[in-house]
């Protein structure tokens, strides 16, 4: 029997604002326990949609194998509830994985185990839990992606970038995030991925054909995919999508 509705397991402030991770049980779905994240009043995400987090890593990650033969060094842009970072570890020839994660206490979330998988992700020897500004470090010409300096240009290359911040690449949770979508941030972050090496994007939207020809003149093939699911709230289908940007090997 179900003990409990509603549950605050954290919450703290941060410079983005007050974050809050909550556990319930839906009554709609057979009290089914889902985890929800909130920032401020906006809600960031919910354990019950997770198809497009998982198809971001299966998108971006397809027939990269085949590329490199050696194994993949991958780049999770934002931490969140773990989706998208366990579905690219489930690809067994990830070598490396980085998750970058600008707030502090969402990586602390894994480490003591207060969300499904955390504890998997966070004790997973490919995988490290950074805490960083991915749009500074993916961008910056003196820093590595895990935001550790290095010289004007000798920063760390990898293979595929997969990105799941903002809720688009117009609608940003911290306005200081809207350079990077320019043609200079995307292009600056691009020197980053090796040859042959892929930047998948979700977003809350459908596809963008302005942003879709913005990576077009940066990248040499771009595909966008429109992920579909039930949305058992609404009783009908919602979607997102994911933009997949790949260099010329």
């Amino acid at each position: 029997m179900m003990t409990f509705m509603f549950k605050e397991i954290d919450f703290q402030r941060t410079p983005l604002g007050d974050i809050s991770l909550r556990k319930r049980a839906e009554p709609r779905l057979n009290n089914k326990v889902l985890y929800e994240v909130k920032l401020n009043e906006e809600f960031l995400m919910s354990s019950l949609f997770v198809e497009a987090e998982v198809a971001l890593s299966h998108l971006g990650l397809a027939g990269l194998d085949a590329v490199f033969t050696d194994g993949l060094d991958v780049i999770v842009g934002g931490l969140g509830l773990g989706h998208t970072a366990i579905t690219a570890l489930e690809h067994r020839y990830v070598r490396s994985l980085q998750v970058i994660e600008v707030m502090d206490a969402v990586i602390r979330w894994h480490n003591n185990d207060l969300v499904p998988r955390g504890k998997e992700l966070a004790t997973e020897p490919r995988c490290r839990l950074v805490q960083a500004d991915f749009f500074e470090a993916a961008t910056h010409p003196c820093l590595n992606f895990d935001g550790s300096s290095c010289e004007e240009g000798d920063f760390q290359q990898v293979h595929a970038v997969l990105l799941d911040i903002d809720h688009s690449p117009s609608y940003w949770l911290n306005p200081g995030n809207n350079t990077f979508y320019t043609e200079e941030g995307l292009r600056a972050m691009s020197h980053k991925i090796l040859p042959g090496g892929v930047f998948a994007l979700w977003s809350d939207e459908l596809p963008d054909t302005e942003f879709t020809a913005r990576l077009a003149s940066i990248f040499d093939c771009v595909e966008n995919h429109v992920i579909r699911f039930e949305n058992p709230y609404t009783l009908s289908e919602s979607t997102n999508s994911v933009y997949v940007a790949k260099k010329k090997a």
